[in-house]
């Protein structure tokens, strides 16, 4: 019997259906694929991975009950199990017909991208509603500064430095304090244009929230200022804006997001090195752009924000 045949056979959810897909996009080790119902319509996403990731899988699928009662545009839990005889954990949640946010928007008009950052700045404000009920989860700025000691670390050791980084690790360790008595509040933590989709000019998702985690909700922007401000300004500033109530941001909004986003400079020479490294050249160009953007980090606020704003005044 084919593998996909198996998988239909063993979930009884999906008894009815047709035919699987496989989907080869992201960085994630679970198998994906796109279940067809016997109409040949889309139906869901099955995920499948290692019986061992169960118990973090489960964690997941109660996040995204949590989306679910705070009505955030995101994919629906419909079911999770686990198939011993194959050693496999499996996922189900529904499918969010559309097209990724970063190939769909250059195509619109700048108007629908802002229009488009808007409505995902305010799915988030409706994800950051869900407060942390782990009592013994620790403060975010012990968290956040403890990973990042890390990364400065496996940084220091790499052999590879971004540009003018003298001046970025005095930013982050001057900055370092204005993170004391920052909430624990969900974070999606991976929020940017490809973990979002887009469908007849609206936003119709949000996706993969296999990274979520709990923390300071400013955080989330860092995704802003690495890759959809490269995609789309208009959508970044949208985000930006109906995040803050159509306000112009604080200074403290800006101080932190500028403080998370240099440290995930850092974190990113890291990551990439470990997980992608014939990214790197890539990435590195990506860092560059971010410390032109804050020159160099004398600047909380970036260039396109603040050029944006001149041009729409």
């Amino acid at each position: 019997m084919h593998e996909h045949e198996a998988l239909l056979n063993r979930i009884p959810l999906l008894s009815g259906s047709t035919k699987l897909e496989r989907i080869d996009k992201g960085y994630s080790s679970d198998d994906k694929y796109m279940v067809y119902d016997g109409q040949g319509g889309r139906q869901y996403i099955l995920r499948t991975y290692g019986i061992d990731q169960d118990e973090g899988k489960r964690v997941e699928f109660e996040r995204l009950q949590m989306m679910e009662q705070h009505d955030v545009k995101c994919s629906k839990p419909i079911a999770i199990g686990v198939l011993p005889e194959q050693a496999l954990g499996y996922m189900i949640v529904s499918y969010i017909e559309g097209d990724e946010a970063s190939e769909a928007l250059p195509y619109l008009t700048e108007q629908q991208q802002y229009s488009i950052g808007v409505q995902a700045g305010i799915e988030l404000q409706k994800m950051h509603l869900v407060p942390c009920h782990d009592e013994e989860m620790r403060p975010w700025e012990e968290r956040a500064a403890a990973k990042h000691q890390r990364y400065r670390n496996e940084y220091a050791a790499c052999g590879i430095a971004i540009n003018n980084d003298a001046k970025l690790l005095a930013f982050i360790d001057a900055h370092l304090p204005i993170m004391k008595g920052r909430p624990n509040l969900f974070q999606h933590d991976d929020y940017h244009l490809a973990n979002m989709i887009v469908k007849d000019g609206m936003l119709s998702g949000i996706i993969d929230f296999n990274r979520a985690d709990w923390g300071d909700p400013i955080h989330e922007f860092v995704k802003v200022g690495i890759f959809s401000s490269e995609v789309s300004v208009p959508f970044s500033i949208g985000q930006i804006s109906a995040y803050n109530d159509q306000l112009e941001p604080s200074e403290e909004f800006w101080q932190l997001y500028s403080l998370y986003l240099a440290m995930t400079l850092i974190s990113s020479v890291v990551w990439t090195l470990k997980v992608c490294p014939d990214q790197l050249s890539e990435m590195m160009q990506k860092i560059d752009k971010v410390m032109n953007d804050h020159d160099d980090f004398e600047s909380i606020v970036p260039r396109w924000y603040k050029q944006y704003e001149n041009a729409s005044r």
